[in-house]
């Protein structure tokens, strides 16, 4: 059985929701970002409450509606390619790479996302990278060349346009204020 679960944006979370599973005495066959796959063919009611309770507890929510996993996996792909698999190809074909993971026709996806999440798939895209180089912005390993081309920018120029636009900042006034962590967002809550 699979199981769909809202908010697991990070590998921590993975380790978190894996220990929940074995207090309810699931067995894990598979787990990734938003999905769990478990040798069980079904939950029992006692199980499904104390794992949503569980779940809950920890910022997580089990989804049961088809258009709420929907969004999941499309959240999940994204934050993936984002925030997990270093650096990307500038030709990353979002729509092409969702719907392959998803077996699904992308002009439904995006349609769907659009009216659920209330902004666009693109939207979505932007404002994961742009969380993504504040976070880089903040560790100070890399210049904002190597984070453009790390997110998979054009340019400096490209970056730094979004950036603006999504924070009100320039990726240097933004590196130079004192309180760039207090300014970033848990992967989660980020539209």
């Amino acid at each position: 059985m699979e199981l769909f679960i809202k908010n697991m944006v990070c590998r921590r979370c993975i380790t978190s929701v894996e220990q929940v599973l074995a207090e309810v005495n699931l067995h894990v066959i598979n787990i990734e970002l938003g999905s769990v796959r478990v040798e069980e063919e079904q939950l029992t009611d006692s199980q499904k409450e104390k794992l949503e309770s569980r779940l809950n507890e920890l910022g997580f929510e089990l989804l049961d509606s088809a258009k709420s996993k929907l969004m999941e996996r499309i959240k999940s792909v994204v934050i993936e390619k984002i925030h997990h698999s270093g650096i990307f190809d500038l030709k990353t074909n979002w729509s092409q790479l969702i719907s392959e993971k998803l077996n699904l026709d992308y002009n439904y996806l995006s349609a769907l996302f659009s009216s659920v999440e209330g902004v666009t798939v693109e939207h979505f895209i932007i404002a994961q990278k742009i969380e993504r180089a504040k976070e880089l912005l903040l560790y100070d390993e890399f210049n904002l060349s190597e984070i453009a081309f790390q997110l998979g920018y054009s340019s400096v120029q490209y970056l730094s346009t979004q950036f603006k636009q999504v924070t009100g900042q320039t990726p240097s006034q933004f590196k130079a204020s004192r309180n760039g962590n207090e300014q970033r967002k848990p992967l989660d809550s980020v539209k």
